[in-house]
């Protein structure tokens, strides 16, 4: 049976151009330190979201406002080595690569070839990139700010 891929599974989230406004007064409202957000189901009921689930809306709502499609999947979520380069936007050859020289930690599946990466450790590697990313541009604006030449 074929392997459904983990990516066809993740909630995709865009917000409309209406909806901007909107989200960023959520974002604000919902980051303040005492906020708290009540659901109201179609009984009328309300359940108070626990600080957890209004972190994550705010997380959400700030991107959103952005102009930034959310997906939400958990973080074990296990991937192919082509999910990987689709979540990264690198191509499938480097990210073998990474995935062999241990950059990216995977695990091969038992009595195969073929191999998966944990999300949280994509995750991690992507942290890491853009840090050393902002790193080297903070060096470049440095070297220009003493008019060094580089």
């Amino acid at each position: 049976m074929p392997r459904k891929g983990a990516l066809a599974g993740a909630t995709r989230v865009e917000a409309g151009s209406g909806d901007r406004e909107l989200l960023e007064h959520l974002e604000k409202t919902a980051s303040a330190a005492e906020a708290s957000l009540v659901l109201r189901g179609p009984d009328g009921t309300e359940i108070e979201l626990p600080p957890l689930l209004v972190g994550l809306l705010a997380a959400a709502a700030h991107d959103l406002a952005k102009g930034n499609a959310v997906f939400t999947l958990p973080v074990e979520t296990r991937l192919t080595p082509n999910e990987v380069a689709e979540v990264l936007g690198l191509s499938r050859p480097f990210v073998a690569r990474l995935l062999d020289e241990g950059e990216i930690p995977s695990q091969n599946l038992p009595h195969s070839r073929h191999r998966r990466v944990r999300l949280v450790d994509v995750l991690e590697f992507q942290a890491r990139r853009e840090r050393r990313a902002e790193g080297r541009r903070r060096i470049m604006e440095a070297a220009e700010e003493a008019e060094l030449p580089y």
